[in-house]
């Protein structure tokens, strides 16, 4: 006989994702909000298909220790809904037992039958010989290893033991605040289901991040998934296979140009050819190029931008390149070239800061892309 469970972790329903800029006529934002509600049914899709009886949120199933009502009711509603699914509900860094002691309240009075909020660290027992270990999280700002408790926690004889936590894994560090990295094996654990990294991550055979099944940052570049585990004897090697639930990707790609090459074309062909509407992409860009490229290379960008979900150039570490022709291109004389040539200095000078410099390599491109504009 085997035991199989669902892992996720960090589903921070009701973000509102204000880091994102929200363009005029989209709503990007709203969209992004959603499909973290959706994955809740994702989760319980893929519990079902794969005849897994509980599903583990590994903390901060909430953005926030007060999300709205209808934000709670709703994601509560929607895990009700598979209701041969248990779902067990451990407070995390963001919906901690401390800051949102009146969330953990409303979830114990309102949940659906098969909703299990993890408010103590004590053992439960599961169907299929198996004991769920909880520590969860107290106050954000926690001063030791969230997982300490797991040590003493006791289990029947022979039961499975799992343990759910949410927060850091490193190496000892004086201040004590880090999950121990061998804690699976001093607390005799058959695995253990971490939150807190929002990326993919086995940490050793038995202690595993899934990350959130809906992603929220470039830095992990792919989609959410969810683990399904499967436990058969106690001391054996769990199976850890992913799922994927991610509606949106999120990434990062880098664009290295050099003077006298196409920028425009080098940008397009960093860019994937299908499912834009549904990817956000950042694309960082080095090198030189000349002012006549780099107005080039922003004119692309703002061609391709409405292609997807959100589009972000950044060209903090591309460098321009000078000529005196691409001055003449703005003004031969008068108010215009003395513009164009004062910026220019200051785009070269070693004494203004990176930023001020910054600011004038900005202005000379967008002054030089619109005279160009307005000749055409």
């Amino acid at each position: 006989m085997s035991f199989r469970f669902i892992h996720a972790s960090d589903l921070h329903i009701g973000r509102k994702f204000a880091n994102i800029p929200q363009p005029p006529d989209g709503n990007i934002r709203g969209r992004l909000m959603e499909a973290r509600h959706a994955a809740i049914v994702k989760l319980g899709q893929a519990a079902q298909a794969q005849g897994a009886s509980h599903v583990l949120l590994a903390g901060d199933t909430f953005d926030t220790a007060t999300p709205s009502p209808s934000v709670v009711r709703q994601a509560l509603m929607a895990m009700g809904e598979t209701p041969q699914v248990t779902w067990w509900l451990l407070p995390g860094n963001h919906d901690n037992l401390r800051d949102a002691e009146p969330l953990w309240e409303v979830i114990r009075r309102d949940a659906p039958d098969n909703v299990r909020p993890l408010t103590e660290a004590a053992p439960v027992e599961l169907d299929g010989g198996a004991t769920l270990l909880p520590c969860p999280v107290a106050f954000r700002a926690g001063a030791s290893d969230p997982t300490a408790p797991l040590d003493q926690m006791e289990s029947p004889e022979g039961n499975l033991r799992i343990g759910l936590a949410h927060g850091t894994v490193t190496d000892f560090t004086e201040s004590g605040d880090a999950i121990a990295p061998d804690r699976d094996r001093s607390a005799r654990l058959d695995y253990l289901a971490l939150g807190d990294w929002h990326g993919r991550m086995a940490v050793s055979d038995r202690v595993h991040y899934c990350g959130s099944p809906e992603q929220d940052r470039f830095k992990h570049g792919r989609r959410g998934v969810c683990l399904l585990v499967t436990l058969g004897t106690t001391g054996a090697a769990p199976a850890v296979e992913e799922i994927e639930t991610g509606s949106f990707l999120w990434s990062e790609t880098e664009l290295t140009l050099h003077p006298r090459q196409d920028a425009a074309a080098a940008l397009a062909a960093v860019l994937p050819q299908q499912g834009r509407r549904d990817h956000l992409l950042r694309v960082s860009v080095n090198g030189w190029v000349s002012l006549p490229d780099r107005a080039d290379l922003t004119q692309a960008a703002a061609l391709y931008a409405p292609d997807f979900a959100h589009f972000d150039l950044v060209t903090e570490a591309l460098g321009t390149q000078y000529d005196s022709a691409d001055l003449d291109e703005i003004d031969r004389g008068g108010a215009l070239r003395l513009a164009a040539e004062t910026l220019m200095t200051e785009a070269k000078s070693e004494t203004l800061s990176q930023t001020e410099r910054d600011v004038a390599a900005d202005a000379l491109a967008r002054l030089h892309a619109y005279v160009r504009g307005a000749n055409a």
